[in-house]
């Protein structure tokens, strides 16, 4: 592993802004392999070195990665100068490690979002070469039925010209149906619906690949992944990339 500028190593770990950081440093608060370093450029092994700040070890990761129960009305983005984006729902100490959202949903879309500062494992997930299914609930307008459902497992072709890959539609009862997608275009779900004639009220993403949202956290809410979360994602075979 490289060696790296201690505040910048301690700065990726979100703890507290570059120039805080250099004060805690100057100041004797981190140690280095049991003793005190005062000046933060200096260089130090982010794998190999003990680093501590007032004496809690610090366990250094490069990449951070992130699951969040959206919720409908905040924008899939970094920041937006007049609405509010998912990064605004999230810690100051996370906001300070550099993440952005695995693709976007809609601004009134909500469920499974993920957040990450790994531009490799963002163009994984979203990429449709992945495989990795995206399912979503969707309250629509109008009927659907076996017709659709054949529709959906062809190809829909939509109104602009727009192909979409093989998809599948269950159908719950009146009004509601299960979406599995393996891409993302623009508006994607909600179109493919539309030229069904089954207009979305609601869309919800449910799961992606293998990890599923369920109830654990509530609207806006967060917590980091896991290895087995991870696993889930991309299937059992991940563990051993």
């Amino acid at each position: 592993m490289p060696l790296m500028r201690l505040d910048k190593l301690l700065g990726d770990l979100g703890i507290a802004s570059r120039s805080e950081l250099r004060q805690m440093i100057k100041r004797g608060r981190v140690t280095v392999d049991g003793r005190a370093v005062t000046a933060p450029e200096t260089k130090v092994d982010s794998e190999g070195s003990s680093i501590a700040l007032d004496g809690e070890e610090l366990r250094y990761k490069s990449f951070r990665y992130y699951m969040m129960d959206k919720p409908a009305g905040v924008l899939s983005a970094t920041e937006d100068g007049r609405q509010k984006t998912v990064l605004d729902l999230v810690s100051p100490e996370m906001r300070r490690m550099g993440l952005f959202p695995v693709g976007r949903l809609d601004k009134d879309t909500s469920g499974l979002l993920l957040l990450t500062n790994d531009g490799d494992f963002a163009h994984r997930v979203i990429s449709p070469k992945s495989g990795i299914e995206k399912r979503y609930y969707a309250r629509v307008e109008g009927k659907l039925d076996e017709t659709d459902r054949e529709a959906f497992r062809q190809g829909l072709i939509l109104g602009d010209g727009t192909k979409c890959l093989p998809a599948e539609l269950e159908l719950l009862g009146e009004g509601e149906c299960l979406v599995t997608v393996m891409e993302g275009k623009y508006h994607q779900v909600k179109r493919m619906l539309a030229s069904r004639g089954a207009p979305v009220k609601q869309l919800r993403r449910l799961s992606i690949g293998g990890l599923v949202l369920g109830n654990e956290l509530p609207a806006g809410g967060w917590r980091e992944l896991e290895a087995a979360d991870i696993a889930k994602l991309f299937g059992q075979d991940a563990l051993e990339n």
